[in-house]
């Protein structure tokens, strides 16, 4: 039995539940989202700023955000992987793809927690 190898590569099981994980706390913050703005009759900076000025709200929105970032990964490998042959292409587009989604994360902090 070999274990060492199969431990170091990707496992179908863990990206099905990363994919479905990470697209339930986007759909629940989506749906909190459009909660938000139904039931606020006026929105203004002080409301807006009261709303991400809360602890729960920033590690929701955090999470998140991590969510968007492990979504990405995951779901762009699985369709580079199939549409592009190419290994060297499909490692640069990797690449700049899942550089993207991290920046994406760190600007969402920087944006975050300077509320």
């Amino acid at each position: 039995m070999v274990t060492g190898q199969a431990s170091l590569k990707r496992n179908g099981v863990q990206d099905f539940v990363t994919i479905r994980g990470t697209a339930i706390i986007m759909t629940a913050f989506s749906l909190f989202m459009a909660w938000f703005f139904i039931s606020t009759p006026e929105i203004t900076y002080s409301i807006w700023q009261d709303l991400f000025s809360g602890l729960a709200m920033k590690v929701f929105t955090f999470l998140a955000l991590t969510s968007v970032m492990f979504h990405v990964r995951v779901g762009m490998w699985q369709v580079l992987t199939d549409y592009v042959k190419a290994p060297g292409l499909r490692a640069i587009i990797q690449f700049i793809l899942n550089l993207i989604a991290f920046v994406y994360v760190v600007i969402g902090l920087f944006v975050l927690w300077g509320v």
